[in-house]
């Protein structure tokens, strides 16, 4: 079973399916008896639940804006 320290270095690969099968049931066994380790995993899907809702979409005039700002800004620098 993995340890709590696991549990946060692996959440995202777990959420991702990037875990074998023998690591996705150590982390779900240890998720199911850890309460601080339950909560993180529910707060992070919670957390990235709720970024994907709110994410801002911008012009494209915007972008290409800041690109050239920031290549203006690269070249003078050189």
């Amino acid at each position: 079973m993995f340890s709590c320290r696991q549990i946060y270095d692996l959440i995202t690969e777990y959420d991702e399916g990037g875990l074998t099968e023998s690591g996705r049931r150590q982390f779900e066994q240890h998720v199911v008896i850890c309460p601080p380790c339950r909560g993180f995993v529910s707060q992070m899907r919670a957390t990235r639940e709720r970024l994907g809702q709110d994410a801002p979409t911008f012009p494209v005039e915007l972008e290409e804006s800041i690109v050239n700002a920031f290549r203006s800004w690269k070249e003078k620098g050189s």
